[in-house]
């Protein structure tokens, strides 16, 4: 059997109904040329280089797609607004870096305490609405919300050991808006800055800490040459989400098989990079380049509890985040959090 028909046959396994398209239609199918961004660098090419992979074989070579590493095109903050203007068509981002831009970006980023493990999740995302209310925002922006890509630990590493949230009050923390205002009721300073300057920053003193993911990445990204303390913060899990978008007019001009190939390419690229994020942390946290703590019981359910002034917060912006809060409410009831 040919790689193109293996392929075929193993997405189709990851949708509702078999992808049907022919190497006749293929060919017959306009080429087309997508040019994506991520915000990750070359820690992920072999996983980003597989999804651009099963997209060029699926369709015959008729729909391709060329990746750009983080900020290579425009700041990883702004990748939103450049795929709704069409200067980019795709992007793999996290909306974490635009919840001004977009009412329920902080909601689809993972608000902390919003869930537990990877299949909360997905009964919140997929079996109780909440990525409808998603895919309604990003439609009303000239986006297309392809799905989420939910990520693995989120937690913290710091140039000195963290034994509590007092001790964060004498150092600066980079953290997306959303955790940086939960630190800041702590009293806790915080700083943004993208991915890329993570290293430098922590290299330089400028920050003397962050809370950007797992040792899967902070390992990738050797931060653990200024940085080896890492701190549980227990606040959720999984502790972000990504997404991938598409412009919205470049999605509704593609031809049917082409749209059917980038959904089974997404979701097998979303399990894909999930289990690399999770297993990748397992892996990296044997290393011994990271030393472990677990922030006090107390300081998670305090952390936690800010959280929730965050929720009422995020529901107040508009009917639709008030939808999402109370679905995000009712399962943390249902599984004993409420």
């Amino acid at each position: 059997m040919k790689r193109r028909n293996i392929l075929k046959a193993a997405a189709a396994g990851l949708a509702a109904a078999p992808l049907a398209i022919s190497s006749t239609n293929a060919q017959a199918a306009s080429k087309v040329r997508l040019r994506m961004q991520t915000y990750w660098g070359t820690e992920s090419d072999e996983i980003h280089d597989q999804f651009l992979d099963d997209v060029k074989v699926a369709s015959n070579k008729s729909l391709r797609i060329k990746r750009f590493r983080g900020s290579e095109l425009v700041p990883n903050a702004d990748m939103f607004q450049a795929v709704s203007k069409g200067t980019i068509d795709m992007c793999q981002g996290y909306a974490g870096y635009w919840p001004g831009q977009l009412d329920i970006a902080s909601i689809e980023a993972g608000l902390p305490g919003a869930w537990t493990n990877y299949d909360e999740a997905q009964y919140i995302m997929e079996s109780k609405g909440l990525i409808d209310l998603i895919r309604e925002a990003y439609a009303e922006q000239g986006v297309h919300y392809l799905g989420p890509i939910m990520g693995g630990p989120f937690d913290l590493l710091t140039t000195k050991p963290v034994k509590s949230l007092d001790d964060l009050k004498n150092m600066k923390i980079r953290a997306t808006p959303s955790v940086a205002k939960i630190l800041e009721k702590f009293d806790i300073p915080t700083v943004y800055l993208p991915g890329g300057e993570l290293y430098l920053a922590l290299s330089t003193g400028t920050i003397d800490g962050v809370i950007y993911a797992g040792t899967n990445e902070y390992k990738a990204m050797k931060l653990y040459e200024s940085a080896k303390y890492y701190t549980f913060l227990n606040m959720v899990n999984p502790g972000y989400t990504d997404q991938m978008l598409i412009n919205k007019a470049k999605w509704d001009s593609m031809s049917d098989e082409h749209r059917r190939i980038i959904e089974m390419a997404y979701a097998k690229h979303a399990r894909k990079m999930h289990t690399w994020m999770v297993s990748g942390s397992i892996d990296a946290g044997t290393s011994g380049l990271f030393e472990f703590s677990t922030l006090p019981a107390e300081d998670s359910a305090r952390l936690r509890k800010a959280a929730r002034v965050l929720w009422e917060e995020e529901a107040a912006k508009s009917p639709r985040n008030a939808k999402a809060i109370e679905i995000i409410a009712a399962a943390a009831k249902a599984t004993g959090r409420g």
